[in-house]
């Protein structure tokens, strides 16, 4: 059997003197297409960086995290197993740094590609193909400062893919986008979701999505399971169709909403 992407049990993160995750028990499978949504300052975002190591759980009886079936990690192998696309990263590599270092950087976990980096042939011409999958081969020499938004952020998600993770995650990505932009980076999710799904609704080659955001019209077709997160804890966890209700959504924001389905996309107002 494959482990578990994510594993946590009675899991809480403190961000300064605030509990951004208050016991947490979440399991997300392999290959599996999730959304966490919840309004700002729930902990979507820690959750994310608890993934990544860059937050660390209170040390507690009872509690354990578990990231794809371990619990240690050396930081470097983990995130080149994991593709990771998010506001602070975009802002780290929206530099003098053209297209091509940034999706080479994906390869040595950094933000750009250093003196010190020696990047392999098979590298070099992985980046190419990340790109040209992407649309953005000709953005290969463009400084990543010099791109719109969506330049950047297709250049940020070929630089999540490069290195063929395990899962791919996904920050608040629409953050900052125009509505064309947007409606790009929707279609992109959709084939990369799509690509890694078989017949059966299920991972054919292993590769999950997680997404995390407080826009429910991000949330693909594609994606099966949504996760209510609100004050650091989860409100409510299932299927897609049977967690998105207008009542759910009133409670997980705080205000009345309402809800309408069209081609598979879901609206709130």
């Amino acid at each position: 059997m494959t482990a578990p992407l994510l594993e946590l049990k009675h899991v809480t993160v403190m961000r300064g003197e605030r509990a951004a995750l208050d016991d947490v028990s979440l399991t997300i499978g392999a290959g599996e297409h999730v959304c966490i949504l919840g309004p700002n300052g729930c902990g979507k975002s820690t959750l994310i960086k608890t993934i990544t190591r860059e937050c660390y759980p209170l040390a507690r009886e009872g509690s354990s995290i578990q990231i794809l079936g371990r619990e240690l990690w050396n930081v470097s192998e983990l995130r080149n197993l994991l593709g990771i696309v998010s506001p602070d990263l975009l802002a780290q590599c929206s530099t003098e740094a053209t297209g091509r270092d940034v999706v080479l950087s994906g390869y040595f976990s950094s933000t750009r590609i250093f003196p010190h980096h020696q990047p392999e042939p098979e590298w070099l011409a992985g980046a190419a193909a990340a790109m040209q999958r992407l649309g953005i081969a000709h953005l290969a020499d463009r400084a990543v400062a010099r791109m719109s938004s969506g330049e950047a952020k297709r250049t940020l998600i070929a630089r999540a893919l490069v290195h063929e993770p395990l899962a791919l995650l996904f920050d608040e990505p629409s953050n900052a986008l125009d509505l064309a932009a947007q409606f790009q980076l929707r279609d992109t999710m959709r084939a990369l979701a799509a690509g890694s799904t078989g017949r059966d609704g299920r991972a054919a080659n292993g590769l999950g999505i997680l997404l995390v955001t407080h826009h429910v019209s991000e949330i693909i077709p594609e994606i099966e399971r949504v996760v209510l997160l609100r004050s650091g804890r989860i409100l409510a966890d299932g299927p897609k169709d049977e967690i998105l209700t207008a009542a759910n959504l009133s409670l997980l924001f705080g205000v009345p909403v309402q809800l309408s389905r069209s081609d598979g996309y879901f609206q709130a107002w």
